[in-house]
């Protein structure tokens, strides 16, 4: 955009401020009106904002409310941070808002963050990917009152053995774990479950896929909850990188003999 952004959308990441960005950071410090779904926020994020800012919690607020907010600050010459959930552009509502500010010639940007696959996948201390093994990762939900395609159903993603990181499906673990049975997935496939990251009482369990429902209900886990599942992690072979492989060479750095 040619001129400078008057709303930006920044993710929050899972909840722990300190896996905000520093741009995040600085965004939240010298917001004039700073919007956040507060059912997904925790106060220490919305803490950040200068003393002179005025916050406004959108969880109870529909789209229209929410706009007419921004949209008045924002022709006032306010600085607008309407803060997200971990990433803006996974699982938010960025398209439906930056069209009715494309309409009203508001000028936006975004501010990525950490996702929640993220998070879970370094608070559990693995690598998703395994070189020579699983190299790919698909963020996906069940379907619900938001409907899936049936093309990009979980046991459709399933049956590829690629990992997964499912997202907004908390309250229903005996279907994520069903819909991977139905993709081919056996009962001893890893699953890391991830409640409620960055915030105080996180938890991070691993199971399986046959454990997982037990595990998630005994907990009492439910929204705020990720799922991922670890195709091939089960037995995966003791397989290095090829790219610090003395045997490899690159641009960087020649094979070496022998």
């Amino acid at each position: 955009m040619s001129a400078p952004a008057t709303v930006w959308f920044v993710g929050a990441g899972p909840g722990d401020p300190d896996l905000l960005t520093v741009r995040a950071q600085r965004l939240i410090r010298q917001a004039d009106l700073l919007l956040y779904p507060g059912s997904l926020t925790p106060p220490a994020i919305v803490a950040l904002a200068g003393r002179e800012a005025r916050t406004l919690d959108t969880a109870p607020l529909t789209l229209e409310q929410t706009h007419a907010a921004i949209l008045e600050a924002a022709r006032d010459g306010q600085r607008v941070v309407r803060l997200q959930a971990g990433d803006p552009c996974l699982y938010g509502t960025i398209r439906e808002q930056t069209r009715l500010l494309d309409a009203a010639g508001i000028p936006w940007a975004v501010c990525p963050g950490v996702t929640s696959a993220s998070a879970a996948a370094a608070a559990a201390g693995i690598s998703v990917t395994i070189p020579e093994g699983s190299q790919s990762l698909v963020l996906t939900r069940l379907t619900g009152r938001t409907p899936v395609p049936e093309a990009q159903s979980l046991a459709r993603f399933a049956a590829h053995r690629c990992a997964m990181a499912v997202y907004l499906s908390g309250d229903a673990p005996e279907a994520v774990a069903q819909a991977c049975r139905d993709g081919g997935l056996p009962d001893e496939t890893p699953v890391v479950v991830a409640h409620r990251l960055g915030w105080p009482g996180e938890r991070v369990l691993r199971t399986t896929v046959a454990s997982m429902a037990g595990a998630v209900r005994a907990e009492g886990l439910t929204r705020q909850t990720l799922f991922l599942i670890l195709p091939g992690h089960e037995d995966a072979p003791a397989t290095r990188s090829r790219l610090y492989d003395p045997g490899f060479s690159h641009g960087f750095r020649p094979q070496e003999d022998g």
